[in-house]
């Protein structure tokens, strides 16, 4: 992991100092010194006072927003705080709590789990799927239950890159199913339960978010078929407590 210096870590740690701890689609991940929290930061952001004020609350809003939709249990706290950087520019900082047992689901082997585990894991997975769905069919979003992963700024904007789109096309819409979520941790203690990490609004125009979310409404019933995958493989659920629960929420026939 790499130390990074800025003033705008000013507000959290004394000597400016925080260590990266990951990377998303757009945002830095950083962690404090004590592991107790972690820092997102996104480096487009920095503005004049009155921009950042506007980001950080429009940013507030949508994590509200996002953790009504899936309730106490899937969801973390956000604080929200600006800082200015050592370039001038006034930042949005979101501060989340250290999740130090937590694994994103990415990392998980699922041929390893008991079907006590996976039965746990597809109910839970199950009840999230309902939640986005229902959050959809009432407000035309929803959160980002996946997320991307990048191991640096410099890999983040290559992979923007038009040269990259078939392969970011094809990561969206096959490779990053519900399983292989970023945006989605497994926590072990003080009970195993999964949470959302990523609460951002989507940053484009509205017809880009219209496209957006409804394609991200479909891949939630590809995710149904990953759940009933889970499940068969498992060999020892029962069928009506996971995969079937879900097909009778999200039917393809349900209109928004």
């Amino acid at each position: 992991m790499t130390l990074h210096v800025a003033d705008v870590f000013a507000p959290i740690d004394h000597d400016h100092v925080l260590e990266r701890l990951a990377g998303g689609n757009e945002t830095e991940v950083y962690w404090t010194d004590d592991r107790r929290y972690v820092v997102k930061l996104k480096h487009d952001l920095g503005g004049s006072l009155d921009q950042a004020l506007e980001w950080a609350q429009w940013m507030r809003h949508a994590a509200d927003r996002y953790a009504q939709c899936l309730g106490e249990r899937y969801t973390i706290p956000n604080a929200f705080i600006i800082a200015r950087g050592s370039d001038g520019r006034v930042y949005p900082l979101v501060i989340q709590p250290f999740l130090a047992s937590a694994r994103s689901l990415d990392t998980l082997d699922y041929h390893t789990l008991t079907p006590e585990q996976c039965r746990s894991l597809v109910l839970q997975l199950s009840d999230i799927l309902r939640r986005a769905h229902a959050f959809y069919r009432a407000t035309g979003s929803m959160p980002d239950l996946y997320g991307r992963s990048s191991s640096s700024h410099h890999e983040r904007e290559r992979m923007k890159s038009l040269d990259r789109l078939p392969q970011r096309l094809w990561s969206f819409l096959v490779e990053r199913t519900l399983l292989r979520s970023h945006n989605l941790m497994l926590l072990q203690e003080p009970e195993t339960r999964i949470v959302l990490i990523d609460y951002d609004p989507v940053r484009r125009g509205r017809l880009y978010r219209a496209i957006y979310f409804a394609v991200r409404r479909l891949l939630l019933l590809r995710d149904l078929v990953v759940l009933a995958w889970l499940c068969r493989c498992s060999g020892r659920l029962r069928k009506d407590d996971g995969a079937r629960t879900l097909q009778t929420s999200i039917s393809p026939s349900d209109s928004s």
